[in-house]
């Protein structure tokens, strides 16, 4: 195979990559509706629209045509109806409620539209009624418009979270639970208090909605009831930490629930008697991640001692059991791949998932329980993949400081042993976040190119258990430092690495440590540093988490341990920087605010190295891969050019 025919370019990793998302298997376990996303090369904007297909990827149609984004599909519970959320509104309203007959798609009926965004569809038991969530502002409840020509509202706060990555300036607006009547399209809001009130569930006799109440940007969550007749809202437990999701047992009787008190991004498992109002904490150090995805589920009862959950282990995704009698869980698949979601039919036997892995940019997977066997039913971007070359990969491992580093290296698909090729060291968000089986643009359009890609999980990541994760607290740029330095070790001694041409790509978490690495060694040849943390002390009080994610992941606040800021901190050693750098910013980036990079990129020019900054107005933290379609495409052409320009 030719390097030319393997060779892919930005504009086709952003426009030519169809993602079906947010699978649902059908209550009898035949059918999948899913959103499939389209980018369109001539408006540069997605598309969103709902397709069915039989349960093995067969009949697949398209069953919605109407407005720009459908999604958010939900089964009634008797099958026959299809709910989703959709753009086909009436200005000013920006989302509505739709309902579509399942056996004969045709014109879908209106149920209810909000000036924003509508999620968590979610079907009362007898099928009357659906669960949702939207914001409501106290200070504009009936949701009115801006008026044209007056001045934008003065914006007063008197609460640290009033503002949020992606959703912007708050104030006291916050996501809410509402009811719709299916058939008469009356709507009730049932929260209020002003935090966020996500992910409602409803309990098998239809009475009541477990919910994830979440305060200070999310930091704190727990689990709620609410009376649905009365609206009363009961707390689960006494835990006042990091809850994720939750699910009712068959009977109803009980709740299963993920908790993180201490705030370790490693969850445990809990149950929840809710006559008695109990709760029993199931697990002690749980082996595996629960991954949940945004409008997705984790964990679904398979009987009343059997919970079903989707989780990652070692960077594997799997299927587990746990038995809620013993606390004992059972791996029952795992694959080199990624899922997100679990959707499972009335029986408890297929259960659909959103899949990816490094030889597959997304498509809709099966598997059997019954069989224990997984198939993947869609193949929308195979040929795409084909005519690439994925990139070939290795796993590999380290041991350093009592701790086994997994780590990753991609490869060109004519990878040829006896050549030396250029390394890039990429290093995840988080930190407590990791790298795995997937197809993610940046690591395959660098491979795709020639470039030798290596993913490590230094100290910090999460799915390898509590006390591996929380190494990284109170340490930021040590042992997870020197983890990263040790992984390019062992793959520059290679010999078909070229360790004269090595460099460095990280966002987020990834552009704290590029940015780190920059005034600790001169090892890397080029460097693209995105949204990176630069000056911990200033971060605190400017990030939208910084005032309470930083006293957790440093111990203190900065009056209270200034020498540890200062020492910590990227800046403190930027002047010691030779490596030429391409630094991104989103301009609206709420976590790592650019004023950020604005510092780093002064530091980097009164240092003398070669540096481009580059700002994307309008955009958060996430733009690179949520964001304008032009403005992924330009982001992952600089990136190449980069690092061809320094490396290739």
């Amino acid at each position: 195979m030719s390097r030319q025919r393997m060779q892919i370019d930005p504009t086709a990793l952003v426009y030519d990559v169809q993602t079906p998302v947010e699978p649902q298997i059908s209550p009898d376990g035949a059918r999948i509706v899913y959103t499939l996303s389209r980018a369109d090369r001539a408006t540069r904007k997605t598309s969103g629209q709902l397709w069915l297909c039989d349960r093995d990827g067969g009949n697949a149609q398209q069953i919605t045509a109407s407005g720009q984004q459908n999604g958010g599909a939900r089964w009634s519970p008797d099958g026959r109806q299809i709910a989703f959320v959709s753009d086909r509104v009436a200005a000013p309203a920006k989302q509505g409620i739709f309902v579509l007959p399942a056996d004969q798609p045709g014109e879908a009926r209106h149920l209810t539209s909000h000036n924003q965004a509508i999620g968590d569809l979610a079907w009362s038991p007898d099928g009357t009624t659906i669960a949702y969530t939207t914001a409501f502002d106290p200070e504009n409840p009936n949701e009115e418009p801006p008026k044209e020509g007056e001045p934008a509202r003065v914006k007063v706060t008197r609460r640290l979270d009033y503002k949020f990555d992606g959703r912007g300036y708050l104030g006291d607006a916050r996501t809410q639970v509402w009811t719709v009547d299916v058939a008469s399209g009356e709507r009730r809001r049932l929260t209020g208090e002003p935090v966020d009130h996500n992910q409602p569930v409803w309990s098998p006799d239809g009475r009541a909605l477990a919910v994830r109440r979440q305060t200070s940007d999310g930091w704190t969550r727990v689990i709620a009831i609410i009376d649905v007749a009365s609206g009363e809202i009961s707390q689960v437990g006494d835990i006042n930490g990091a809850h994720l999701t939750a699910a009712w047992s068959p009977s109803g009787e009980r709740l299963v629930l993920t908790g993180d008190p201490g705030h370790t991004y490693q969850p445990d498992l809990y149950l929840y008697d809710v006559a008695r109002r109990e709760i029993r904490r199931l697990t002690e150090d749980l082996a595996v991640l629960p991954a949940e995805g945004i409008n997705d589920t984790a964990m679904v009862w398979l009987d009343e001692r059997r919970v079903l959950i989707n989780a990652v282990e070692h960077a594997r995704h799997g299927l587990y059991v746990l038995d809620v009698e013993s606390g004992q869980l059972e791996r029952r698949s795992s694959e080199d791949a990624t899922t997100i979601g679990i959707s499972v039919d009335a029986a408890g036997r297929y259960v659909a998932q959103a899949y990816a892995s490094f030889a597959s940019v997304g498509e809709i997977s099966v598997h059997d329980l019954r069989e224990a066997s997984t198939s993947v039913v869609t193949h929308y971007n195979d040929e795409l993949v084909a005519g690439a070359g994925p990139a070939g990969w290795e796993r590999f491992e380290i041991e350093r400081g009592g701790f086994t580093i997994e780590s990753w290296l991609l490869k060109p698909a004519d990878f040829d042993a006896t050549r030396r090729y250029p390394l890039v060291l990429m290093i995840h968000g988080g930190p407590n976040s990791f790298y795995g089986y997937r197809f993610l643009a940046n690591q395959q359009l660098l491979a795709n190119h020639g470039y030798l890609v290596v993913l490590p999980n230094p100290r910090g990541s999460t799915s390898y258990g509590r006390e591996f994760t929380v190494q990284v607290l109170g340490d930021r740029g040590g042992e997870d430092y020197l983890d990263l330095m040790a992984v390019v070790d062992e793959v520059a001694a290679r010999p078909y690495v070229d360790a004269e041409r090595i460099g460095i790509y990280g966002y987020s978490y990834g552009g704290f440590m590029t940015s780190w690495m920059l005034g600790q060694t001169t090892r890397f040849k080029a460097c693209v540093c995105g949204a990176p943390s630069v000056d911990l002390a200033s971060q605190f009080g400017t990030s939208d988490i910084g005032w309470h994610y930083d006293t957790t992941q440093y111990g203190a606040r900065p009056h209270e341990q200034p020498d540890w800021y200062r020492d910590h901190s990227p800046i403190t050693y930027a002047h010691r920087a030779t490596t030429p750098t391409l630094l991104v910013s989103g301009e609206s980036d709420l976590r790592c605010p650019t004023s950020q990079a604005e510092e780093f990129f002064v530091a980097l020019k009164k240092a003398g190295c070669e540096v481009e900054f580059v700002r994307y107005p309008g955009v958060g933290h996430g733009f690179a891969s949520a964001g304008p379609l032009p403005y992924r495409e330009d982001f992952l052409a600089r990136t190449l050019g980069w690092f061809d320009r320094y490396l290739g």
